[in-house]
């Protein structure tokens, strides 16, 4: 399956969001996560489904000034 993953396309093979972000490193990041511009909370990201074409977005806190 094609995503986008904050606009760098990726060919996964995962059917969850939850899978996608394992499978891109992100198993014990602590992020937030939007599929096709919608917020996803951590708690629904493995019965979250992923098709073909969708968009993730990963972000991450940053420290500093």
């Amino acid at each position: 399956m094609r995503i986008l993953l904050n606009g760098t396309e990726h060919n996964l093979n995962a059917s969850q969001l939850v899978e996608a972000l394992e499978a891109l490193g992100y198993k014990d990041a602590v992020v937030a996560t939007a599929l096709n511009g919608r917020f996803v909370p951590k708690a629904l990201r493995p019965s979250t489904p992923l098709a073909d074409g969708d968009h993730v977005e990963v972000l991450a806190a940053m420290q500093g000034g």
